[in-house]
């Protein structure tokens, strides 16, 4: 039986790409080859193809392993971590309310 993928909207499957293309090109800045990197990460030829294209049934851990080899794997800790940046904004924009909103009857 063959898996359910889930739907990725458009934003997100272009996130990946570029993702993989920054990879691909921190890859080659270095001169390596992907069979070298690959086998430096542990993963197949394959998979490395699939990160450089920024598919989606990637693992994170196939990620972190490429990231690690050339490394810029602080990178990863990067993902979400804007959240408390979020959370003071919204903390800011209802401090500063000019007027509450309008309640029903």
């Amino acid at each position: 039986m063959a898996k359910k993928r889930k739907r990725l909207t458009p934003d997100t499957e272009r996130v990946l790409k570029k993702m993989g293309n920054q990879i691909k090109k921190a890859r080659l800045r270095r001169n390596l080859r992907a069979e070298v990197l690959a086998e430096q990460a542990d993963i197949s030829k394959g998979t490395l193809t699939a990160i450089e294209k920024g598919l989606a049934t990637v693992s994170i851990g196939a990620y972190a392993a490429v990231l690690q080899e050339l490394g810029m794997v602080e990178d990863l800790g990067l993902i979400a971590l804007d959240e408390d940046g979020k959370q003071r904004y919204q903390k800011t924009c209802y401090m500063n309310r000019k007027r509450a909103t309008k309640m029903k009857e």
